[in-house]
């Protein structure tokens, strides 16, 4: 049995996993902003974590004990062409989904290392390898925790500390029904922020978790992990596309 911290466990994939571990009999610490909106959970503690705040990181992995794994799945998304993006709105996105996921990762750290073991599962996206408009803010801040925990697996390794990406595709939460878009007057981008919107081979929150607690199961992590067929698939075809123009959601490059 391992001690699992998850955060965003309130809703979609977070509760999933939260789910998923506990039914396997792992230790799990629920966390989210709000413990209330945690009490339905069967787990082992419910706890309020928010992961823009120091203080409030800091009380809860103190309050969590021993961390084997941590699940930093905590984030938000918007829609907005590049020149409509608000620029408050942009920062607070990176604050939650980037900053916030490393924050969380640098107060488990030094427990794992004097252990000389862990875990550390950063929920990404397959659109931390692509982007589709008009998720250009919420891809860049998973492209942006690419870079960080590909940097981070490096520094840990020599310390028995583990660090990979999740990388799911369309995933059928809800979350995606009713997305704060920001838009420009008489919007010239109307057209063309539809593109990213009707994804197919959407998967079940179930389904990633189930993949995600295989993972975590396993001895060794791979750097990065797609979670879904259209997740491999799109990746796949990302990485056959060349590089010196835009990839389209069709999985060609755009001419």
């Amino acid at each position: 049995m391992s001690s699992i911290l998850i955060t965003g466990a309130n809703r979609g994939i977070g509760r999933a996993i939260a789910t998923e571990f506990a039914g396997r009999g792992h230790r799990v610490v629920a966390t989210a902003r709000d413990p209330r909106s945690l009490a339905d959970l069967d787990v082992s503690e419910r706890l309020a974590l928010d992961v823009t705040d120091d203080a409030s990181v800091r009380a809860a992995v103190e309050a969590a004990g021993d961390v084997d794994v941590l699940i930093s799945n905590a984030g938000v998304i918007f829609y907005a062409a590049v020149e409509a993006i608000p620029l408050p709105e942009l920062q607070r996105l990176f604050d939650l989904n980037t900053v916030g996921a490393i924050r969380v990762a640098q107060a488990v750290l030094p427990q794992m290392r004097a252990r000389g073991d862990g875990k550390l599962l950063f929920m990404s996206s397959v659109v931390g390898r692509i982007v589709l408009p008009p998720g250009a803010a919420y891809a860049s801040t998973k492209w942006a925790l690419e870079a960080l925990v590909e940097a981070l697996a490096i520094e840990v390794a020599p310390f028995g500390v583990q660090a990979t990406l999740l990388q799911p595709g369309p995933v059928s939460t809800g979350a995606l029904d009713d997305v704060t878009a920001y838009t420009l007057p008489a919007d010239p981008y109307a057209e063309l922020l539809n593109v990213g919107r009707s994804l197919d081979g959407m998967i079940t929150p179930e389904q990633v978790a189930a993949e995600v607690a295989d993972a975590a199961e396993k001895p060794q992590l791979p750097l990065r992990i797609p979670i879904g067929d259209a997740a491999s698939a799109l990746l796949a075809a990302r990485r056959a596309a060349p590089d010196d123009v835009p990839f389209a959601p069709t999985g060609g490059p755009i001419g």
